[in-house]
């Protein structure tokens, strides 16, 4: 059942503090940064990592470690820190999408494949319902899901999920190791382009939306989920609580990393907010683009389309 803003939004405040309560006996530490939302002027050379500012060339290097270290833990730290939402986000996320049967759809930082098995799922309900209703004994083709990530470590956790939902064989889904900057994908191939909370982990924001409209089929559909800011009065401060001191210490004690969920919590803040990112996938060529908050805006979805 769909939730409104303010249920979603009470919900994820009972988690926090369910969650407070459990890691109460944990050190929580304060992340001695000031909370700053602006996108960083950096200069040609240099890139934000959190709240650090590092060479470009480092900046993916040190991503894929940070992903390399949690792919394992990662879809229980999804739930933990989320309260769960973050499955009705998806949910929502390709509830957008409108998959269909025959369609090439391309999941950037898919890693462990919660997005793709759902739009694969999705192609193939359309598929049964194409061929019920067809008198043509003609086979409706199934299309393919490209679930792409630039860690391999994520990508096997991804390939397990598949297999454990009957989804490994079928041939409709492809794994590639690739970088959002650099997708090894022709022009206007793709029918729709999924990216969910992986953008913000990109060296050049611009680029990887610019990669997405150039392999997206004219008519094609951008769709974002990711991170945003607070649209609640009065939530932001609970949330920047529970995001520097709690979620931290569940990364140190569920996955024994805490400073991957550190820079995880850091780089949600460096992040340009429901406005600003909007302005950018417009910059990259998109038409009608819009945003939908999540939860008070914990999270938004952004879509835009090739014309």
């Amino acid at each position: 059942m769909a939730l409104t803003a303010r249920q979603a939004a009470r919900h994820f405040a009972a988690c926090i503090e369910r969650t407070a309560r459990l890691l109460s006996t944990a050190s929580a530490k304060s992340s001695g940064a000031a909370f700053d939302p602006a996108i960083p002027d950096n200069d040609a050379r240099t890139a934000s990592f959190g709240y650090q500012e590092v060479r470009e060339e480092e900046k993916a290097e040190r991503v894929g470690q940070v992903f390399s270290s949690v792919a394992s833990s990662y879809d229980l730290m999804n739930d933990l820190m989320s309260g769960g939402l973050h499955r009705l986000w998806k949910d929502s996320l390709v509830a957008s999408v409108q998959p269909f049967a025959g369609m090439q759809h391309l999941d950037v930082a898919g890693g462990t494949g919660d997005v793709a098995v759902r739009v694969l799922r999705a192609m193939q309900a359309d598929q049964a319902r194409q061929q019920e209703s067809s008198d043509s004994p003609a086979a409706v083709p199934l299309g393919h899901v490209h679930l792409c990530d630039i860690n391999p470590g994520m990508l096997q956790e991804g390939y397990k999920k598949a297999a454990q939902n009957g989804l490994g064989d079928l041939g409709a889904l492809h794994w590639v190791t690739g970088d959002a900057e650099q997708l090894p994908f022709q022009d206007n191939s793709i029918d729709a382009y999924t990216i969910a909370f992986g953008i913000r982990n990109v060296t050049h924001i611009d680029a990887a939306l610019v990669e997405a409209y150039r392999v997206l089929k004219k008519g094609g559909a951008f769709h974002c989920l990711e991170f945003s800011q607070m649209a609640l009065p009065g939530l932001q401060e609970i949330y920047d609580a529970y995001s520097f001191n709690v979620i931290p210490q569940i990364g140190r004690v569920v996955a024994n990393d805490e400073a991957s969920y550190q820079y995880l919590v850091e780089s949600i803040r460096r992040f340009p907010d429901q406005k600003t990112f909007a302005s950018l996938v417009r910059m990259a060529g998109f038409r009608n683009v819009s945003y939908k908050n999540f939860t008070g805006g914990v999270c938004a979805i952004h879509s835009g389309f090739k014309w």
